[in-house]
């Protein structure tokens, strides 16, 4: 049994609102719900339990991996930027939803019980997996900072071990990577990547034409929701920086020195970045609640059916998207924010503080980063490609971070890559355990 860890009389204590993950859900419900809470004389606590200390900046993970940003600088301490908060650093082991409580554990403390009058799932999302032999063995992904310096470490560590390599097939298996997945972050992973490559390539003074980058997809073009005229400009740069990109295909198998495509060709290499998209936390399925796709059902206020106190958000959430009918929103930091601030007001509706709303947004546009000197970005329905966008693309991730300092240094990163290059320390700070979905991600074994 786990220990009470609450031993306030629930008719007499503060109300109080537990929210589930620190993304951009929840980490923006808990920042606008604590200033309506701010200007109200209410007795509410506001917890937020999350397995980390931080919000991670997951739109510049490909940068990481790239080894141009300081996995740092895309962490925003919860400390320094919700004071207000009660934070607590678990993983969330179950929800009782009759019982209005969470069990809680952590590696340093045994499991505790947390009581709530509301409760914000936004737990966020994980890899979404298939059943390709090898896969949880040999392939990473990219939604944490784990697996994001692992990739980094491990393309250097390859690529230092082919420069010592005799037999040249092995050195050929090492200087290639499989980068599975040619959505945002799949494309931004793979341009970073021959990035970072690039310059191992020119330091060590060798042709970076002998570093191969092979990038699959079930699609049949690269980054669909662009639109056809930018996909095919970000074709048309990916290969012409030597990117093998074989479309209509995807992996068979995994092994630690090969991959087998479902076209049944195999492709030596050691390293593989598994980057197809995303579902729902593994908490969310032990509820017992309707889900699509896998992500929680909720309604225009983004409340659960037939539990008005719960609410969930984000990558958590099949929210309705009101300006397609029909339809869901997609699982984008954009809309994650928008929601969080429609979850703030709703939740505090919920306890008599102002009005309910519904979620409706408004297409502010996309923007991808693909490495040097390019990028796509379609602000406003503006659609724009090379330096313009590059530089439309990195104002808005700094404009987005939601911490000054952190706005700082990722500033100061830009500016000096634009005159040094991209650092090639092998820190070894990340082994293949750390980085793999289980740990790093918190996805269950499949049986």
């Amino acid at each position: 049994m786990p220990d009470v860890e609450d031993h306030t009389d629930r008719t007499t204590g503060p109300q109080r609102v537990v929210i589930v993950g620190s993304g951009f859900a929840g980490f923006t419900c808990a920042r606008e719900l604590c200033r309506v809470l701010a200007k109200q004389d209410r007795d509410i606590e506001v917890v937020l339990v999350t397995p980390n200390d931080y919000m991670l900046y997951t739109p510049l993970l490909p940068d990481v991996a790239g080894g141009l940003i300081d996995p740092r600088f895309v962490a925003v301490s919860l400390v320094d930027a919700l004071p207000r908060v009660r934070l607590v650093v678990a993983t969330v082991e179950s929800i009782d939803l009759d019982g209005r409580t969470i069990t809680v554990t952590s590696e340093h403390h045994t499991p505790r019980t947390l009581f709530w009058d509301r409760l914000v799932l936004t737990p966020g999302s994980v890899t979404r997996l298939f059943d390709v032999p090898g896969l949880a063995e040999h392939g990473r992904g990219l939604k944490t900072v784990a697996e994001a310096l692992y990739l980094r470490e491990q393309l250097l560590r390859q690529l230092e071990l082919a420069d010592h390599e005799g037999d040249r097939d092995l050195r050929r298996a090492r200087r290639t990577v499989v980068v599975v997945g040619a959505s945002y972050a799949g494309t931004e992973l793979t341009a970073q990547l021959r990035a970072l490559a690039d310059t191992y390539a020119k330091r060590r003074g060798f042709d970076p034409a002998e570093i191969r980058f092979v990038l699959l997809d079930t699609a049949d073009r690269v980054m669909p929701e662009v639109g056809e005229k930018l996909s095919d400009k970000v074709l048309a740069v990916l290969r012409d920086r030597g990117i093998d990109i074989r479309l209509g295909t995807s992996l068979k198998e995994l092994a630690g020195d090969h991959v087998v495509l479902t076209d049944d060709t195999t492709v030596a290499t050691y390293t593989v970045a598994w980057v197809t998209g995303v579902t729902g936390a593994p908490v969310l399925g032990t509820l017992g609640l309707p889900m699509e796709r896998g992500r929680l059902t909720v309604d225009v206020h983004l409340q659960v059916p037939g539990h008005p106190d719960v609410f969930a958000a984000g990558d958590a959430a099949a929210v309705p998207d009101l300006t397609k009918p029909g339809t869901i929103t997609p699982p984008t930091a954009q809309h994650a924010t928008r929601q969080g601030k429609i979850l703030a007001r709703n939740v505090a509706a919920g306890l008599g503080i102002g009005t309910q709303a519904a979620y409706k947004h408004r297409d502010m546009g996309l923007v991808v980063d693909l490495g040097p000197g390019f990028a796509v970005a379609d602000p406003m329905g503006v659609r724009l490609s090379g330096f313009p966008a590059k530089v439309v693309t990195r104002a808005y991730h700094i404009y987005a971070l939601p911490r000054g300092i952190n706005r700082w240094a990722i500033t100061v990163t830009y500016l000096t890559n634009a005159v040094m290059p991209r650092p090639l320390t092998l820190l070894g700070l990340v082994g293949p355990e750390e980085a793999s979905f289980g740990s790093s991600e918190g996805i269950p074994e499949r049986g």
